[in-house]
């Protein structure tokens, strides 16, 4: 799990780094008091770790594009600064190995004898760093491959979601649809009720005229038989 602000493994990284780095300026260092033989050895050391150290800050470019850009960009910045401390570093292993040139042949031989077994025990302890660069080179590459299984698996999740909601949608419009035809079969309804309704009140008023009139003429009639 990541670190709060950052990743646990680029923090691991920054950890290796910053020992490197001590490691180098204690090399440069001591070779300002040594000669021959014995500061070529500390000289060659001092650049195998710098080879080292920027295998370390590729490692450490790897790891940013796992994290979040809000992180990122702080740690791209002082990304930038361990590269501007290991490049004053190179130039100053330069110019220290351009000094020790001046070394004689007999101190080089001599130096070459007595320093081999030093060289071994480099040789492996690089061997060493660079296997372990590599285990966490394989982590890194573990990591990428889950975060893109994830992302499929998101991308997957997303598309049945969206199905879901088209068909909602389409179902939403149906209803829409046959809400749209029941609201206009109820006016068709309410309109032929309204007509039924006048026509009935039409023979209503009809039905009491010729009632009228019958009584009208029962009452003409019966005023002739009694008066006529």
């Amino acid at each position: 799990m990541d670190a709060p602000g950052g990743s646990e493994l680029f923090e691991s990284y920054e950890q290796d780094y910053e020992a490197i780095k001590v490691s180098i300026t204690e090399r440069l260092n001591t070779s300002g008091s040594q000669n021959g033989e014995p500061k070529k050895q500390t000289l060659r050391a001092a650049d195998r770790e710098i080879d080292e150290a920027s295998e370390i800050l590729q490692q450490m470019e790897m790891e940013l594009l796992n994290l979040p850009q809000s992180s990122r960009t702080r740690l791209q910045a002082r990304l930038r600064g361990y590269k501007s401390v290991l490049e004053r570093l190179r130039q100053t292993l330069k110019r220290a190995q351009s000094t020790s040139r001046s070394t004689s042949d007999r101190d080089e031989l001599l130096g070459g004898l007595s320093g081999g077994s030093d060289l071994d025990a480099a040789s492996m302890d690089q061997r060493s760093r660079l296997l372990n660069g590599t285990d966490r080179l394989a982590e890194s590459s573990r990591r990428l491959q889950d975060t893109h299984k994830i992302a499929l698996e998101t991308e997957s999740i997303g598309a049945g979601v969206l199905g879901d909601l088209r068909g909602q949608r389409e179902q939403i419009i149906h209803t829409r649809n046959t809400l749209l035809e029941s609201d206009s079969s109820i006016d068709k309804a309410s309109r032929t009720l309204k007509g039924m309704a006048r026509r009935m009140a039409t023979n209503k008023l009809i039905t009491a005229s010729i009632i009228i009139v019958l009584v009208c003429l029962i009452l003409f009639v019966l005023y002739r038989k009694i008066f006529g």
